[in-house]
């Protein structure tokens, strides 16, 4: 049990990072890596909706959906479930947190739409998780994203102190340096476990 558990966190972390692998939450990590902070910020954020969400629509889909039939309902009742948890988190960091609340601005309610979250929920009903498995997964993809945003963050604050060619200024480099480092993540994909 417990290697398994093992076998779908570290799937889930590097071999199938949402962003670098499967290009899942593409916005936010684009929009809010210009510094480690409020990666940091926004990847907690991230990681406390997707745990809560999976566990959340785990039991929907066990225990309403299944049961009644109505399986043809799911995304529509995992995104009225995720963009109330979205809600809590925003209402939870303007309280708590003010400044990460401002400084994640627009990018906060736009977790709702963040196709990782549902992405995260609908991978695990599709790979027939158990609870426990569906939660590992959840927690591990959420860290994987984090990884991803705080990694990414890094180098676009590298990035600011170096010389670059006024026409790679700006997104462009920005992109290319998406892409170089979801290159290094698909180094990942030959482990067997």
């Amino acid at each position: 049990m417990m290697g398994n558990l093992f076998v779908i966190a570290i799937t889930a972390i590097l071999m199938e990072n949402f962003v670098l692998s499967k290009f899942l939450g593409i916005c936010p990590f684009l929009g809010v890596s210009k510094k480690l902070k409020t990666a940091l910020g926004m990847g907690a954020a991230v990681t406390f909706v997707i745990v809560l969400s999976a566990i959340v629509t785990w039991c929907v889909q066990r225990f309403l959906l299944v049961p009644l039939k109505l399986e043809y309902l799911q995304t529509i009742a995992f995104i009225l479930i995720i963009a109330s948890l979205v809600q809590f988190v925003e209402m939870a960091l303007m309280k708590l947190v003010p400044p990460l609340y401002e400084s994640l601005g627009i990018y906060l309610p736009l977790i709702t739409t963040n196709c990782a979250v549902l992405g995260s929920a609908i991978l695990i009903q599709d790979n027939n998780y158990t609870f426990i498995e569906g939660v590992v997964y959840a927690f591990a993809s959420s860290i994987g994203f984090m990884l991803a945003m705080v990694m990414f963050a890094g180098v676009r604050e590298r990035l600011e102190d170096s010389d670059i060619p006024e026409f790679l200024k700006g997104f462009p480099i920005t992109l290319i340096s998406a892409s170089l480092l979801s290159l290094a993540f698909f180094g990942f994909q030959g482990l067997k476990f």
